[in-house]
């Protein structure tokens, strides 16, 4: 890397020289034709008529310079054979620029042209005049043309790379998605098992009971089928998916089972995943209901709590403590997958937790944040 860099400095160096020796010599071989053009100082309009032309010339020749530098790059490959190239292509349309721009100042009556009689006589002894500045020229216009071309290849990585980590984002965002319908899809035949598991028992013991059981489940998988691609709904319809589920599990406890609600108004248009409440109320009805003899409650909140929406569940029954002591507690497939859609949907944006409630019995808490559903979100589930 070192040698490189001196090479490369050398490079540099030789080529500063070079341009000082021809600039030198260009000033040796013409001082008397610098004396004769500024023996007497010229008007700014003489000086227009004579640059003006000059350079524009150089601005026509501009798209071949550019087409060569395109053509024959300099690269690691083909370096040499380009550069002579170049070299060849520079020494000529300096000379062809410098014969044409000759013919205009003496057809313009440039000053300095005005006592040549022939068009001979003006190319012998001005053709080779100045001609290092035609050199700094064509290398002036192929370094701008490869600042365009490395600009234009950079802008077009820069789309390729950006193009790549939005089909990077989309491709993640599909797979996540996926992920999620497969988790909330599994809830399905979770609870369908559950619920035509007690419909069966139900069946030998009260066929009027089972039947309303199933009249209401009929209820509930149409709603969740309306709804089945959506991985968030609005807090007011999940409630809705939950009331329709409670109507299932009051027909099956009668009295024994008393569901209150603490909703405040405020989060009713906030999102939440789908069906991430049923889970969790099936849980405490399982752990706190079923196990007692006596009327278990549930109670369901939910507020917000700055920028986040805190829900809650809580139920009367044992407690997290006294069904670890009893051997009662294993998480089953309800609560393991909400805990996996919430991972997947909030990462460390969320909080879920199961403790006992200072009064006896098992309380869930989840934190997600809190976001408002837009307008076409918000249509009501018929």
């Amino acid at each position: 890397m070192l040698n490189r860099h001196r090479m490369l400095w050398a490079l540099v160096l030789i080529g500063w020289l070079l341009i000082a020796m021809s600039f030198a010599l260009n000033y040796y071989f013409f001082a008397r034709h610098y004396v004769v053009i500024f023996e007497h100082p010229p008007t700014l309009g003489q000086m227009l008529v004579w640059e003006l032309p000059y350079w524009l010339l150089w601005a026509g020749l501009a798209p071949v310079i550019f087409w060569l530098a395109g053509r024959y790059p300099i690269d690691r490959e083909r370096w040499f054979q380009n550069s002579i190239l170049h070299i060849v292509a520079c020494a000529v349309l300096a000379i062809a620029h410098r014969a044409i721009y000759l013919i205009i100042g003496w057809v313009l009556n440039v000053a300095a042209y005005q006592n040549i009689t022939s068009i001979r006589e003006l190319y012998s002894s001005d053709i080779l005049f100045n001609l290092p500045t035609g050199f700094m020229s064509y290398g002036t216009i192929f370094l701008v043309s490869y600042v365009i071309d490395y600009y234009r290849r950079h802008q077009e990585e820069e789309l390729k790379i950006s193009n790549l980590r939005a089909e990077l984002a989309q491709a993640q965002l599909h797979l996540t998605e996926a992920q999620l319908q497969a988790l909330k899809m599994q809830l399905h035949p979770h609870f369908l098992f559950n619920t035509l598991n007690s419909i069966s028992a139900l069946l030998y013991e009260d066929v009027d009971t089972a039947d309303q059981m199933l009249a209401r489940l009929g209820d509930f998988l149409r709603m969740t089928l309306e709804n089945s691609g959506a991985q968030r709904v609005t807090l007011q319809e999940e409630l809705e998916f939950l009331r329709c589920y409670l109507e299932i599990e009051r027909v099956r406890f009668h009295d024994r089972l008393t569901v209150n609600m603490q909703i405040d108004p405020d989060t009713l248009d906030a999102r939440v995943p789908n069906l991430i409440l049923q889970p969790i109320v099936e849980n405490a009805i399982k752990h706190g209901i079923v196990s007692r003899i006596a009327p278990g409650e549930i109670e369901i909140s939910a507020k917000r709590v700055g920028e986040s929406l805190a829900l809650e569940v809580k139920d009367n029954g044992p407690g997290l403590h006294r069904a670890r002591s009893s051997g009662l507690v294993k998480e089953g497939l309800g609560l393991g997958n909400t805990r996996a859609r919430l991972e997947q949907l909030y990462g460390a944006s969320h909080h879920f937790d199961m403790t006992d409630a200072p009064e006896g019995g098992l309380r869930v808490t989840l934190d997600i944040p809190f976001e408002i559903a837009r307008a076409r979100e918000q249509a009501v589930i018929l």
